[in-house]
């Protein structure tokens, strides 16, 4: 009987997770600061690697700045051993090589794997005087380029949104762009910037300093009921900033797809599933197989929101 049991813990162990654990520490680079979306769900991660792997550590750095710019542009310059992943986001890194202020194209960045999606959102601090979305676009009428809205990075999926909120609903507010997530949270419940075009993350991470006033989703938010959608609002908009990992372009393709599985069985995994649902995350499943079809589309949609900022003349 002892030697059945053993016999199907072996069987039942990799049909939980067949992808063999890393050889040594990984190193997690994040381009933006600590605190903010990026850096929350690489945490997540991490937890969830140390249940798996008990064995090796993912030691997380980061190396902020210029939208993420700072990061990326010496993602080539890391080691190609397949124990080096860089934190990657969508649109940033299709838009920002548009303006040319970047030392990186979007054809430098090798994503790995895509993992989540965070909704776009407009958020205020909660003690603002606006309270709805309505009360919103009158305050912002009636001070053209007066109210201002914070967001992490220029050319980023935040400063997207902004120019897209201000062309819908024809009002012109200011864009202030932070380092990352993390920063701008102060800012914004300190009222130094009169809210944030942000995600439904950062609404859910900060309840009780912060309220939504929309979100860019089909349906509204379960853990952000109040807030309704643009749909409803009158506009179809449903979009926001996909994260995820890249690899140094010296990375063998090998030790590339075996980062891709195994990042494909954390999302799997039953406590992630639960941590980034606690987080406003949308959990998705983007690896090596779908990545080339994936990312000629989301180029082919991103240059246009490139056109709409003027980026692309």
């Amino acid at each position: 009987m002892k030697r059945l049991i053993a016999v199907l813990c072996l069987i039942a162990a990799p049909a939980a997770f067949a992808q063999p654990c890393p050889a040594k520490n990984l190193l997690y680079w994040q381009a933006f600061p600590a605190g903010g979306e990026s850096d929350i769900s690489g945490r997540h991660q991490q937890l969830v690697l140390k249940k798996k792997c008990p064995s090796i550590d993912t030691i997380i750095q980061y190396k902020p700045g210029v939208g993420g710019a700072v990061m990326w542009n010496q993602l080539n310059s890391l080691p190609g051993d397949g124990l080096n992943i860089v934190g990657i986001n969508l649109p940033h890194i299709v838009l920002a090589p548009f303006e040319g202020q970047v030392q990186y194209k979007t054809e430098d960045i090798t994503p790995t794997f895509w993992f989540h999606y965070t909704p776009d959102a407009l958020v205020i601090p909660e003690a603002s005087p606006i309270k709805t979305f309505q009360d919103f676009v009158k305050a912002a009428k009636a001070n053209p380029g007066k109210l201002t809205l914070g967001g992490s990075g220029v050319n980023s999926a935040n400063h997207a949104a902004h120019e897209r909120l201000n062309t819908e609903f024809g009002i012109k507010t200011l864009y202030v762009p932070f380092k990352g997530t993390g920063d701008m949270t102060i800012a914004v419940a300190g009222g130094h910037v009169g809210g944030a075009m942000s995600y439904t993350a950062f609404a859910i991470n900060n309840k009780g300093k912060m309220r939504a006033l929309a979100v860019a989703m089909d349906k509204r938010h379960p853990l952000l009921p109040d807030a309704p959608t643009f749909k409803e609002l009158g506009v179809n908009w449903v979009d926001g900033a996909f994260r995820g990992i890249g690899m140094p372009k010296s990375t063998p393709a090998a030790a590339r797809k075996r980062m891709s599985d195994l990042w494909a069985e954390l999302n799997n995994d039953p406590e992630m599933k639960a941590l980034a649902a606690k987080s406003g995350f949308e959990l998705v499943n983007v690896g090596v197989e779908q990545m080339d079809a994936f990312m000629k589309e989301k180029i082919r949609v991103y240059t246009g929101v490139a056109k709409q900022m003027g980026l692309v003349k």
